[in-house]
């Protein structure tokens, strides 16, 4: 079985632009094993979150799934086309990885330790 995904890709600041990957599947793989084909066999720059063995992280792979936000590690592969895209109303760092953490929680970069 062949699925496709149609995924938004771009940097803040950019024009975005959508690349089209086809990737074999088994039924009851999930998108993320999708992302993870595509990065292994099309495109190593491809970029987006997973943690799935640190337990503390889950969150990580959150996107927007045929325009649904889901979890890509949930949500299942499927014949045709899947669309996704980066998280709305969150900073954009790079395809479909966004500002995750809270604001008090980010690091300031500008602070420098004495």
């Amino acid at each position: 079985m062949k699925a496709s995904l149609a995924i938004q890709r771009g940097q803040p600041d950019a024009t975005s632009r959508v690349d089209t990957f086809t990737v074999e599947f088994e039924p009851g793989q999930s998108v993320l094993d999708g992302l993870r084909a595509v990065r292994r066999d099309h495109d190593p720059s491809l970029a987006f979150r997973f943690s799935c063995i640190n337990a503390n992280a889950c969150k990580e792979c959150m996107m927007l799934i045929d325009g649904e936000v889901d979890y890509a590690c949930t949500a299942r592969l499927k014949e045709g086309m899947t669309t996704l895209a980066p998280l709305p109303k969150k900073a954009l760092i790079r395809d479909l990885v966004t500002e995750i953490a809270p604001p008090d929680e980010r690091l300031d970069r500008t602070r420098r330790r004495k």
